[in-house]
Parts: C-alpha cells; structure tokens; sequence
C-alpha cells in the first residue's frame, strides 16, 4: 500500500509516522507513506496557498490550485482522496477495514476555515471525520486514520489476532485485560481468568465485553440508547 498525505504542516506527520509500529510497517516494507507540503504546488515566490472567503466571514480558506495539483500530481487509477473535515462522516473501523484493502490513499489536511468547495466536488473521494470537535488542523486527524488503517494491514502487527480481537471489530468495546502480579492493591485477577478453561474464558471475556458496551457505549447495541448519567465505573462517584 501507498499512503500520501498532504498538508502544510509536514513535520506534524514525520516525527509519528517514524516511530514504533509505523516505523516497522516502512522498513518491511508493508506501506509506503509520502508526507508533502501543499505549498510545494502554490505558485508565485510566496506560495500562497489560502486567501480571504468569497461572501465575508472570520478566517481564511485554502485555495484550489495547490490542492489540485497536489493531488493530480500524486493520483493514479488506483487512488482514493480522502480529505480530513469535522463535516465528514463519521470514521469507523469498518471504513479503516475497508482502507487497509486499498492500493493507494491520498490525505488532504484542512486547516483554516477548510479548503474550497471545488476541491471537493471535482477531486475528493470521502470526506472524513474522527469526531464531532474542531483540531488545528486536518495533519493530526490523518495520523489517526492512518494508525488504525496500518495497523490492518497482513503482517505488520506481530500476532494476526490481535487486530481481529480490537474493540470495534465485533461491535463491541474489548473486554478487561489483566497480567501480572494476580493481587494488586487489594484487587486479584478474576479467578477464571487463572482457571486454564479457555472456553469459559472466551464466555466470560464476551459477557464483560456486552457489560462495558452497555454501560459505556449503549449506542453501539441495536436500539441502545445513552442512559442518564452513564460513563463512569459502578460504585465510582464522578466529580
């Protein structure tokens, strides 16, 4: 696979994409990421890439020439562009599933007020979002995109199970984990845990798994809706 991102804060995604898993996916081999700054395709001495709003407003909006031929620049047939927005649809794991299939994705960073609409309809795929708030800008919302597509890909995780097992990829939140030592601070490892019964394990792992997703995440269950007051641990007073 090829990743390319698309930003005008390129050290942002370096310094993350350098490090441990991703680093390893590169030296395998697994994926080729590129990180380029958009003002590389602006033209003029100042590479100007962002101007004032057509109808008035507060900010500045990015404008289309870099951002298309940035993107024209790095497209093939086998590409999909994808552009980082807080009014994108919601990204899911089953979008990063779908991702980690792909040949070749393109990220286009917003920043400002966000790019020019025509950007979007002649040159963006998907438009994307990692949640219902506002960041800087787009650079820090691909790390995350690109993280959990990565990490989907056949052998760049040490052990092929443990994708499989993440919380999401059963539409439900993972089960509680434990290691040594068995007591600590007065809490012990649940017995079964430390039973050798690997089915009842797997039973009791699915049914603590249910229970989180109930009292955390009740949207994700069919026709689960948030209770009052949910979110924090039983027997836990919130501040």
């Amino acid at each position: 696979m090829r990743i390319d991102i698309l930003t005008l804060f390129p050290a942002i995604c370096e310094g993350a994409l350098g490090e441990s898993m991703m680093k390893r996916a590169r030296d395998k081999g697994l994926v080729t990421l590129g990180v380029h700054n958009i003002r590389e395709w602006a033209p003029g001495k100042h590479a100007v890439t962002d101007d004032t709003p057509y109808g008035g407003g507060q900010g500045m909006v990015m404008k289309c020439e870099p951002i298309a031929a940035a993107v024209e620049a790095l497209r093939t047939p086998e590409s999909r562009v994808i552009l980082l927005s807080p009014g994108g649809s919601p990204f899911t794991q089953a979008r990063a599933t779908a991702y980690a299939g792909a040949a070749h994705l393109i990220f286009i960073c917003g920043h400002y007020e966000g790019i020019d609409q025509r950007v979007i309809d002649l040159l963006v795929d998907d438009e994307l979002s990692i949640g219902d708030y506002v960041l800087t800008n787009g650079a820090i919302a691909a790390l995350v995109v690109v993280d959990a597509v990565v990490r989907l890909i056949p052998g760049v995780l040490g052990d092929a199970a443990s994708a499989a097992d993440d919380s999401f990829s059963h539409g439900l939140l993972e089960h509680p984990q434990y290691t040594r030592p068995v007591e600590f601070r007065g809490l012990r490892v649940p017995d079964i845990l430390l039973s050798g019964n690997h089915a009842e394990i797997a039973r009791w792992r699915h049914g603590q798994a249910l229970e989180k997703t109930r009292r955390l995440r009740p949207d994700l269950l069919p026709g689960g809706e948030a209770p009052a007051g949910s979110g924090g641990k039983p027997g836990k007073k919130r501040p």
